[in-house]
């Protein structure tokens, strides 16, 4: 199997919604009365206009300049500012006012503070329990420099998910990835979440078409299954702006759809695979199909 690729543009199954209807209106309306960042805006998902539409986010906390600068994110990159100490309580607010069934909660990097932001992190998913527990929470998180102190702060927290993305194949880490980060790093960020509480769910997401071969990826996901992780999303790489890393090839549908049953063989419990398919797109279905 190959991949196919035209380098001279996006192919036709490359579509793009513009935001539109109630629903979008009202989750702008919301986070951006309580002063909230999301992923969804700083990282220029293409799946905002249908996340919102049906009334979802994944909200960034700890502001919205990392402290680290990857190669393929659009997330502004520089020294962070001071961290919004009632940002816990105004999450909370935001997800118990859109009702939300599943929620994502990620952060820019902070490498600037003693423990990553895990204190913050950590009390922002305490107050989402108390707030609103019927909401199934997801916590998307940095590697806090594969500090286990921190890492465990997170685990204590007790979300129902923990995801960490590994992004690419070990090869292409470095070139793509801030040079703080590794694949090594992230492989045993995902393994001691497992090893503080295998009753967690651990998930991570995979980045196709920077130059990745087929063995590659079927490695990677060995990988992030011999870690325990259950949860995996492959999407396709789109570039964000021309400062960052090209795209290498596009990959079809029929790639994704291999790809998503290799996955299944190698032993996930459940994998979203597609050109559109992003960590947090769709995230809560597997959790919400099986709670009903």
């Amino acid at each position: 199997m190959t991949y196919s690729a035209d380098l001279r543009g996006k192919p036709e199954w490359i579509k793009l919604k513009l935001p539109s209807g109630p629903m979008y209106t009202n989750v702008k309306k919301t986070l951006g009365s309580l002063e909230l960042n999301t992923v969804c805006k700083e990282a220029r998902c293409p799946n905002l206009s249908e996340c919102w539409g049906m009334g979802t986010a994944t909200i960034m906390i700890m502001g919205s300049i990392c402290s680290r600068g990857c190669r393929f994110c659009s997330v502004n990159s520089g020294k962070p500012g001071l961290l919004d100490s009632r940002e816990p309580e105004k999450v909370a607010i935001a997800i118990s006012e859109l009702g939300l069934r599943y929620v994502v909660i990620t952060s820019v990097c902070r490498d600037d503070l003693v423990d990553g932001g895990a204190d913050h992190f950590a009390e922002t998913i305490r107050k989402i329990r108390l707030n609103c527990p019927n909401t199934i929470l997801e916590a998307l998180i940095p590697d806090f420099q594969g500090n286990r102190d921190s890492l465990n702060k997170i685990v204590k927290a007790r979300p129902r998910v923990i995801s960490h993305n590994i992004e690419t194949v070990a090869r292409l880490s470095s070139k793509v990835r801030d040079f703080r980060a590794s694949y090594k790093q992230s492989l045993m960020v995902l393994q001691a979440i497992n090893e503080f509480d295998p009753v967690i769910y651990t998930k991570s997401s995979l980045m196709l078409g920077l130059g990745e071969t087929e063995q590659e990826v079927i490695e990677t996901m060995k990988d992030l299954r011999s870690r325990k992780v259950s949860v995996l999303t492959i999407g396709q790489y789109l570039q964000p702006s021309l400062r960052h890393m090209p795209v290498t090839e596009y990959i079809t549908s029929e790639q994704f759809d291999w790809f998503a049953e290799e996955a299944r063989q190698i032993g996930f419990s459940y994998v979203a695979s597609g050109s559109m398919v992003r960590s947090s797109y769709k995230a809560g279905e597997f959790f919400l199909k099986q709670s009903g």
